[in-house]
């Protein structure tokens, strides 16, 4: 397929240099802890997650090289690829796992305990590792010229760049700095509020936009486009759909509120609304979405899948040299044995012999259809929710005919998603890592015990990061919506029990459809119905600011210098809200929120305190093209 026969990486095979080294392990355990904790704490806020690779190879290069005075990128590469592992299993877990803690908030089960949430993610990371292990040759060699893999090859451009690592890598610290800052005085300090809203007298409608620096940084990583279907949604569901059910439903209950509707806008505005009916329009749209991007990748699924197969048939397995070696074969075999029989053994996973059996089948197909799609579209475009989605029913009603009703069917459908779903994620991340290795001349099978230390670290800290962020505000609250896990929670109990208002739903689904008819993506658009207008709106402003910079004139080099600064810095303002919102969520858990609280000293009228905010949100803004348009260039 490629030209992978003539291809010679950055290190050639014959030289052996440090990988996996004492520093290497260390820091990319930190990194992997730090990125999944911030990913899960963004994921849950803004239903989006991204990518940790660049950001973890940037501090890598900059800490090896300039502060341990090292040249050596493959002991970099080997940190961002254990550092990545904490990002994508993050990903994986918090798409579905609070579902749990919503249940038990009902009182319908228990919450699940840190071990069965560590056990989840544990197994579904390792799964994820081990089946890349036999696709490697497949997907990465043998597709070399045809699969671009966009963000392990920018990662390799980003180390191969790392000559000036300090820079790089001073710019990722200072996004964390500054978004550490302003979102103490946000939300810590509360010196301004975190949300502005603007009503008109008479209409339902209300639009405002949060001033936080990480919801902001998404919009400019995703780019403009993304950003302004995310807007769209959020548009109608707050200034169409909201306003029209109030018109015509002020003197009406509507299931699933138990009061009229015009007393419940008279209480908490457009946002009871909101919680009250939008969520399931949107949870509709957002599920159909997943399905119809799963349908139109079908095609390119089954191809993926049958290439897949026949490579590895045909590949001898690992040549002898260095950039050569997988783990082996016999070694990944019994792994994945052994790993199926612990999802049937262990208590803590809900989970009958039936059920592990789905687990691995579905499981190796979506983990070699995530690694293709990866490859063509990157990371970030990975349907992964798409996959869950479809799991979940399947799964749900192979459960639901083999006798699993009530709590123990709910709770064994959510682990199998779970599992599923981070298993996706996790071999997406890994193919793109063996991508940046396979560039720089690494050993493959290092690169594979380096993801599995990652996932171990961060099996480890999930548990606690998710418990923590319960306590402090609860799943499916403001500040924490939990889109995802919301939607798998609806799912499951509209397959098992039938009680869903299914005419919310379904309205969902069909603006889902007129959106693909038109030619929108559904997935952004139906985020953007789901979350709050004043989210979306905050990374509508990111977007524009990245859609500033795209259009500026001048030298092409200097440009993409400029872009690609905006996006280390907005990568360390994710990084550092994400840390700050773990820290602050500490503080509530042991009620010393209230002692640093300060916004009853203020007082200031509601135009003030608007304005007051929208200054804040300005210097977030300028403080993104200070390092990137404003930064001194050698």
């Amino acid at each position: 397929m490629g030209n992978q026969s003539n291809f010679k990486p950055y290190i050639p095979a014959e030289k052996i240099t440090p990988e996996i080294t004492v520093t290497s392990i260390i820091m990319g355990v930190i990194l992997a802890v730090v990125f999944g904790a911030a990913n899960a704490y963004l994921g849950l806020r803004v239903g989006m997650t991204v990518s940790a690779s660049i950001p973890a190879a940037v501090i890598a290069m900059g800490v090896i090289r300039i502060i341990m005075r090292k040249n050596s990128i493959l002991e970099s590469n080997v940190v961002q690829t254990i550092g990545s592992a904490g990002e994508s299993l993050a990903a994986g877990a918090i798409f579905t796992i609070p579902a749990l803690f919503l249940w038990a908030a009902e009182g319908t089960m228990d919450k699940p305990g840190i071990l069965e949430i560590t056990l989840i993610a544990l197994i579904g990371g390792l799964l994820g590792v081990f089946f890349m292990v036999p696709l490697r040759n497949a997907l990465i060699v043998k597709e070399h010229g045809t699969l671009p893999y966009p963000e392990g090859t920018a990662c390799a451009e980003v180390l191969l760049a790392g000559e000036e690592g300090g820079a790089n890598a001073s710019t990722v610290f200072a996004g964390m700095g500054f978004a550490a800052l302003f979102k103490f005085i946000i939300d810590g300090l509360k010196l301004v509020a975190g949300e502005v809203a603007f009503h008109v007298k008479g209409f339902a409608g209300e639009i405002g936009t949060q001033i936080y620096p990480a919801v902001m940084s998404v919009g400019y990583i995703c780019g403009p486009r993304i950003s302004s279907y995310m807007f769209a949604g959020g548009v109608l569901s707050w200034m169409v759909l909201i306003p029209l059910i109030v018109m015509f439903g002020e003197n009406l209950v509507l299931y699933p509120a138990t009061e009229t509707i015009g007393a419940l806008f008279a209480e908490g505005g457009a946002s009871a609304i909101w919680s009250s009916y939008i969520r399931y329009i949107g949870a509709g749209a957002l599920a159909a979405g997943g399905i119809i991007s799963l349908i139109k990748s079908l095609p390119l699924i089954v191809r993926t899948f049958r290439d897949a197969l026949k490579s590895m048939a045909s590949s001898t397995g690992a040549g002898n040299a260095r950039t050569e070696k997988d783990i082996s074969l016999k070694i990944v075999l019994i792994a994945i044995a052994i790993l199926t029989l612990l999802v049937w053994l262990i208590p803590a996973i809900p989970v009958s012999l039936i059920g592990a059996i789905i687990v691995v089948v579905f499981g190796f197909f979506f983990a070699t259809v995530s690694s293709r799609m990866v490859g063509l579209v990157g990371s970030s475009n990975n349907p992964v929710s798409g996959m869950a989605i479809a799991t979940l029913l399947i799964a749900t009603v192979i459960l639901k005919l083999t006798g699993y009703e009530g709590a123990a069917g709910l709770s064994a459908a959510i682990a199998i998603g779970s599992i599923i779903c981070i298993v996706a994620a996790i071999s997406g991340d890994t193919s793109q890592d063996l991508k940046t290795g396979y560039l720089l001349g690494a050993t493959p099978k290092k690169q594979q015990i380096g993801e599995m230390i990652g996932v171990v670290a961060s099996a480890l800290a999930i548990g606690g990061t998710l418990y923590l962020l319960d306590s402090a505000w609860g799943f499916g609250s403001k500040e924490l919506g939990a889109p995802q896990a919301t939607l798998m929670k609806m799912i499951t109990e509209g397959v098992m029990d039938g009680n869903l208002p299914w005419n919310l739903v379904f309205i969902g689904i069909f603006i889902a459809i007129v959106v693909e008819v038109v030619g929108i993506p559904v997935l952004p658009f139906a985020i953007g119905v789901y979350l709050p207008v004043h989210l979306n709106a905050c990374i509508m402003v990111g977007g524009l600011v990245r859609l500033a910079l795209d259009k500026k004139k001048g030298d092409e080099n200097h440009k993409k210098g400029i872009i690609n600064d905006g996006i280390l810095f907005c990568s360390g303002m994710i990084a550092g809200e994400g840390l700050v919102g773990i820290l602050l969520a500490l503080l509530a858990v042991f009620g010393l929120d209230a002692m640093i609280d300060l916004s009853g000293l203020l007082n200031l009228p509601t135009a003030v305190s608007n304005i007051a905010s929208l200054v804040v949100f300005a210097l977030i803004v300028l403080s993104v093209l200070k390092f990137s348009v404003w930064k001194k260039r050698k």
